[in-house]
């Protein structure tokens, strides 16, 4: 997708930014690539600096509820320094790093419904001026999408997916937001809650797997959550995935009080068998969770939601 506007501040006759996003999605830690396309306008102009930022839609919890926003997790600076000619045509490639963390949006190529963006700021002789907003595709790491695959086959239900604002104490979390994808439980542990929330914490060495499981307490009882902070490396060959996601789950209700349970590292449990093949783990994992994604309302909701997100961001700019 291009987007394109005449930088407002800088009056008619000003020039104009295409940014183009190379196509496909990217993964979190990888290389965000794409061009940068300057035409000059009515005169020259200096160019300090084109910079990009990664935007992300987030909700927030306060005493009056909760809100929604946008969070800028990322600056590059990716050009300047040069002078754009009247009518000068001018690119500017660029391959920027994702941080680890990065939501992920989609999930078999359907969205989960996080709305990631990138945006240009082009600071022209003295004036600067943001762009719109180009919709940012993240599709999961090999080590996250085994670990959804495998609450696919075990009987997990996607619910939902949003960004938190906020941070998960005792991790390593490095942006001021997380994701949570929303499951409906598994039959074997719909006794011990009634939803389970996970969330992927991706650095350069492995991943933190934190599941909280919300048992909501009826008329006389309280809810109680118990929260439960795993380990993996990205490492995924010859792991039974399953029978260590299984694992995770079961530990979690057993540890039911304690605010962590013991870090659980995947690789140690490659004794359980070898993992199934991708064709397989893809169908049944589409079949638990991606199809739940696209399914009815949740894909209208997402739809409605990425749609309404860059149409409120041009209407501010």
């Amino acid at each position: 997708m291009v987007f394109k506007r005449l930088l407002g501040s800088l009056g008619v006759g000003g020039p104009t930014v295409d940014t183009v996003l190379d196509p496909g999605s990217v993964l979190p830690g990888g290389t965000l690539s794409g061009e940068v396309r300057l035409t000059g306008g009515s005169a020259s102009v200096d160019v300090d600096h084109i910079t990009l930022e990664l935007v992300a839609q987030v909700e927030a919890e306060h005493e009056d509820g909760e809100s929604e926003g946008s969070v800028v997790f990322e600056r590059f600076t990716v050009g300047g320094g040069f002078r754009l000619g009247e009518g000068e045509r001018h690119a500017v490639r660029f391959d920027v790093p994702l941080p680890w963390e990065t939501p992920v949006t989609e999930l078999y190529g359907q969205p989960l419904g996080i709305v990631l963006g990138v945006r240009t700021e082009l600071a022209v002789t003295g004036a600067r001026d943001k762009g719109d907003l180009d919709p940012l595709a993240v599709r999961p790491l090999p080590v996250q999408e085994a670990v959804l695959e495998a609450l696919g086959q075990l009987g997990f239900g996607f619910r939902s997916a949003d960004l938190e604002y906020g941070r998960i104490g005792g991790t390593g979390q490095r942006l001021p937001f997380y994701q949570e994808i929303e499951l409906t439980p598994a039959p074997q542990f719909a006794h011990g809650a009634s939803e389970f929330e996970l969330t992927f914490l991706a650095h350069s060495g492995g991943m933190e797997v934190v599941v909280e499981a919300d048992k909501r307490g009826g008329f006389l009882g309280g809810g109680h959550d118990t929260l439960g902070r795993f380990t993996v490396t990205h490492d995924t060959a010859g792991v039974d995935w399953n029978t260590v996601v299984d694992g995770w789950f079961r530990q979690l209700l057993e540890n039911r009080g304690a605010m962590y349970a013991e870090p659980h590292h995947a690789h140690q449990d490659s004794h359980h068998g070898s993992r199934p093949g991708m064709g397989t783990a893809v169908a049944a994992g589409a079949a638990g969770l991606a199809v739940g994604v696209v399914g009815g309302m949740v894909a209208a909701e997402v739809v409605d939601e990425v749609g309404d997100f860059f149409e409120d961001d041009e209407e501010e700019d």
